[in-house]
């Protein structure tokens, strides 16, 4: 058995290898991530509501919608697409989840999407 540390990499490491990843593969990941989280905090997951926050869940909500709309023109439709859908869904769900619903255009992200209808 070795008394050697484990190594674990260096600033140079990590800003090399996040060099060699293309910006739409940073944006998407980002975005997954995001809709993962909200929809845990909107009770999605296997826990169901066991990480229900939906004071959190809108605050995810509203950084993806904001993070698509903003990189918009910067990834292809292959990409986006399917983001969008998600953050539709997503949208609707937080409306069904909510005791007392927003406006419509009111909802989290609906200011970049414009208003969800369920």
């Amino acid at each position: 058995m070795s008394d050697t540390p484990p190594q674990t990499p260096g600033f140079d490491d990590m800003t090399r290898d996040i060099a060699e990843v293309p910006a739409v593969e940073v944006l998407v990941t980002v975005a997954v991530n995001l809709m993962s989280a909200a929809a845990v905090k909107l009770g999605l997951s296997e826990e169901g509501d066991t990480y229900k926050d939906l004071d959190e869940a809108r605050k995810l909500v509203h950084a993806l919608a904001g993070l698509l709309d903003a990189s918009a023109t910067e990834i292809s439709s292959f990409h986006a697409s399917p983001l969008r859908d998600g953050l539709k869904s997503l949208q609707l769900a937080f409306r069904e989840a909510s005791l007392v619903p927003d406006e419509p255009g009111q909802g989290p992200g609906e200011k970049y999407t414009g208003p969800v209808y369920g």
